[in-house]
């Protein structure tokens, strides 16, 4: 119960610092922090205690490959920003992520298959 807070404590400080950062004068801190590893520690800290050393290397480049996702959804905030609303361009970068993502997946399992 005790570790089950203080992943809803963390996950809580992300979202305070990023409501924090973007409203200082370096709001472009606020693109940084959810790129801090914080929710990878807790999926790291619980596959390595109940996994191998080579499942977390495996979780760790599944976790790598997903910036691929990532980079996608923000290419296109970047590029839709200035040319459609804000709802628009938040809609068609999780499009996007979605897309890329269920790509990458099945990319993952059809040539990295479970053993």
């Amino acid at each position: 119960m005790i570790s089950l807070l203080l992943k809803c404590f963390t996950g809580a400080f992300a979202v305070l610092l990023i409501a924090l950062a973007s409203t200082s004068r370096y709001f472009v801190l606020a693109g940084l922090v959810p790129l801090f590893p914080t929710f990878a520690l807790i999926a790291h800290v619980v596959v390595g205690s109940s996994r191998s050393p080579a499942e977390l290397q495996t979780t760790a480049l599944f976790g790598l490959c997903s910036l691929i996702p990532y980079a996608g959804y923000l290419a296109t905030v970047y590029v839709l920003s200035t040319r459609t609303s804000l709802v628009m361009t938040l809609s068609v970068g999780v499009i996007t992520w979605l897309c890329m993502a269920g790509l990458m997946l099945w990319m993952w399992f059809r040539f990295f298959p479970q053993q």
